[in-house]
């Protein structure tokens, strides 16, 4: 890797090889246009042309340069094509400034500070496309191709740049150099789930590396690999182990890049294993370098989208929204771009299906779907179109709901919970158990199961199953605890205190569920309060308050209504009515829940099991419903709930 100062760079480089370059100044646009002569210089400074455009450039946008300066003579010139328009100049077009005052361009693509500049990626690519078909193109020009083609979602395209890259790399003796282009041809085939192709670009960029014997950041790059493949088959401590070498190697040879990768990997293990707090402060760390704008362009939007998943998993809204919002201003200053754009709006539809803003983010997921298609990522695909059946389900648009989870199954998206939930609100319970019960034994990664367990309590208790919500509770509860954000614990309250008020604590499940509701109104989530002040309504009647269960109610229907959630407004209804009905014939709260489960066929004791009390006692609120009702048998007693109802 080469190192040279700025100033020298723009002296002698300039001098030497560029004296027949001229930058033109246009009314309109105003291009920096290159013109050499061919053969002139040393064959490494030939080998310089496509850089020192950029560094050009470079002091264009600082005002280091008048764009009116001739730099030299035009002579029998060739011209390498219009690379950058002013104004369109920034991060992924000019060499780090490090603090020592040396340029490194070690990369091949510039790591330069956005400066508030938009990054014209489709100039750079048509620009570089042309000079390619010239011939006019090496090694550090083919990987400056090879980004601009990934950042347009041409994944085939950027690994094809980067073989040629490395072969131009081999032919010019820089085997580092060649052996981190064809780590990132491994990498990119790595994050598709191509192992066995990434494995022989890997195999290869060791093979580079044998006879180089200082250390390089290249040597780290090649430990990342196997820490993210262990890191996916749950052995995080080895994750963990690889991942802490790498970034010790990053920090002594000062590659942004390595560093970042390495940090941010090791954070991510580190979480999983549930040392969530030294997880966290490393994944930050990480992102200070993207933020900073000291990474490679597609270094920065996998860091970025990875620290969104990674607070999405453990349920960290508030960093989540914070590091999408950043996401999405850096999306912004690039427009060409296509690649994680869709993975941003993905990201953006989840914080505005928290915040209530469902239309938007209905529309976003459209959209992420459309920008998905032009980069081929079938698993964020599957992702939007998830997304896609929630906000479907919740606002009661069932068949569409439906389609949706069926296209994120096909795209490779596990189509559950949302699919149990909507059998449930369908009334096939049956169907609802047999999908969340399978799913749930399936799944060992306890961040996984987090997401399930909530539902899997919900449709226990609706199918009248209080020994396996209890327990679907109570390992909710120790996610929680392990893993200590906001947002886990108000699940894993909510949760409990459903099971607390099935069991007959009320007082118990009020507390819980009071606790969950404060939670979810600090995190302004609209949704998951309004539920939660439901549940609190009906611990309230139990205990005879009426008029702050008519309260909690109100509240919640008109949240409910004005976010669209209409299945959830017409159950609230229904309760009114059944509440209402079940007054009119003078029958208690408890005495319509065992009426309610004797209709399903249920006998005394097994009603006494599922409401947690005696079997004498589920026996005088049997005798007193059918006198309050006028009937003398079970049957009678189910059809008279029928036809007024009250089921």
């Amino acid at each position: 890797m080469r190192s040279r100062s700025f100033s020298r760079n723009a002296s002698r480089c300039y001098a030497a090889r560029l004296r027949a370059a001229t930058v033109f100044r246009d009314c309109r646009s105003k291009f920096l246009v290159l013109r050499f002569r061919r053969g002139e210089g040393s064959r490494d400074l030939q080998r310089q042309s496509i850089t020192a455009i950029i560094h050009t450039a470079h002091l264009l946008a600082d005002g280091e340069l008048r764009p009116g300066h001739a730099l030299a003579r035009c002579g029998n010139t060739r011209c390498i094509g219009s690379l950058c328009q002013e104004g369109r100049i920034g991060q992924g077009w000019c060499p780090v400034r490090k603090a020592s005052g040396r340029v490194s361009n070690g990369a091949g693509i510039s790591r330069g500070p956005e400066a508030g500049r938009q990054l014209a990626w489709g100039e750079v690519y048509e620009s570089l496309s042309r000079a390619d078909e010239a011939g006019s193109l090496f090694g550090e020009d083919l990987e400056l191709l090879s980004a601009a083609a990934y950042l347009l979602g041409h994944v085939d395209e950027c690994r094809h740049a980067l073989q040629r890259a490395h072969s131009a790399h081999i032919s010019a003796g820089d085997a580092r150099r060649a052996a981190r282009c064809v780590f990132w041809v491994g990498f990119t085939s790595l994050l598709e789930g191509n192992l066995a192709q990434a494995s022989g670009w890997f195999a290869r960029a060791h093979r580079l590396l044998e006879r180089e014997k200082e250390e390089s950041a290249e040597h780290g790059l090649l430990l990342l690999p196997d820490a993210v493949l262990a890191s996916a088959a749950g052995d995080y401590a080895s994750a963990e182990a690889g991942t802490a070498q790498a970034a010790e190697i990053g920090a002594r040879v000062g590659d942004a890049d390595l560093l970042t990768l390495a940090l941010h990997f090791q954070g991510r293990a580190l979480v999983k294993e549930g040392r969530v707090r030294e997880g966290l402060v490393l994944l930050d760390e990480a992102m200070v370098a993207v933020v900073a704008g000291e990474v490679w362009p597609p270094v920065a939007g996998n860091v970025y989208c990875s620290m969104i998943d990674a607070c999405q998993e453990i349920s960290d809204l508030r960093r989540a929204h914070e590091w999408t919002t950043a996401l999405a201003a850096w999306w912004a200053k690039q427009p060409d771009m296509v690649t994680f754009t869709g993975q941003c709006l993905v990201h953006r539809a989840e914080i505005m299906q928290l915040q209530g803003a469902w239309a938007a983010a209905v529309e976003e997921t459209k959209q992420a779907c459309e920008r998905l298609a032009q980069a081929a990522d079938k698993y964020t695909t599957g992702s939007a179109l998830y997304l896609q059946a929630e906000l479907c389900r919740v606002r009661g648009k069932f068949a569409e709901a439906e389609h949706a989870y069926r296209e994120a199954s096909r795209w490779g998206h596990q189509a559950q919970p949302g699919l149990a939930l909507l059998r449930l609100v369908l009334g096939n319970r049956e169907g609802a158990e047999q999908s969340i019960r399978r799913v749930l034994s399936e799944t060992t990664d306890r961040l996984r199961r987090a997401k399930l367990l909530s539902p899997y309590v919900e449709i226990m208790l609706e199918v009248g199953d209080a020994a396996s919500a209890r327990a679907g509770a109570a390992e909710l509860i120790e996610i929680a605890d392990q893993y200590d954000t906001p947002a886990l614990h108000a699940v894993a309250s909510q949760s409990l205190g459903a099971v607390l008020l099935a069991e007959g604590d009320t007082q118990g499940g009020l507390a819980e569920l009071r606790r969950a509701w404060e939670t979810w109104r600090e995190l302004e989530a609209p949704y998951e309060a309004a539920r939660a002040r439901v549940m609190i309504a009906l611990g309230c009647r139990v205990l005879g308050d009426e008029e702050s269960a008519s309260l909690e109610l109100d509240s919640a229907r008109r949240v409910l209504a004005e976010l669209g959630a209409e299945p959830d407004v017409a159950r609230i209804e229904l309760l009114l009515r059944r509440e209402t009905d079940a007054a009119v014939h003078g029958l208690t709260r408890r005495e319509l829940e065992v009426l309610r489960l004797l209709a399903t066929g249920k006998t005394n004791r097994a009603i006494a099991a599922d409401l947690v009390v005696a079997e004498k006692t589920v026996d005088r609120h049997v005798t007193n419903i059918f006198a309050k009702v006028g009937v003398s048998s079970r049957a009678a007693a189910t059809a008279y709930a029928y036809e007024h109802r009250l089921l």
